[in-house]
């Protein structure tokens, strides 16, 4: 399985590829490095990232503010970053 963690002193990047205008926000599968994520918002005013922020958020049981969007901001692949001690929750969350 390819791996779309990364850590680098006391963060966690998580490189993933959002799928904006889904019925609702779940995991998908990992390809190339990323994890997909299906984002229940539109792709319009940041409201799709702003999803993306809370569904991470509840899913992992971190406020939102540690959910920091490193790149990709009007892009589809994007990077966040995560405070470490996030990993193995996410690890457990991630298709196996």
């Amino acid at each position: 399985m390819e791996n779309c963690i990364r850590i680098s002193g006391d963060f966690l990047f998580l490189d993933i590829k959002a799928v904006p205008g889904a019925s609702k926000s779940a995991f998908g599968e990992i390809r190339e490095g990323r994890l997909k994520l299906r984002i229940a918002a539109a792709p319009e005013d940041g409201k799709a990232n702003e999803e993306l922020r809370s569904f991470l958020s509840k899913a992992l049981g971190l406020p939102k503010k540690e959910l920091v969007l490193e790149a990709g901001e009007k892009s589809r692949l994007k990077t966040l970053r995560l405070p470490v001690s996030a990993k193995e929750k996410l690890e457990n969350l991630l298709p196996k």
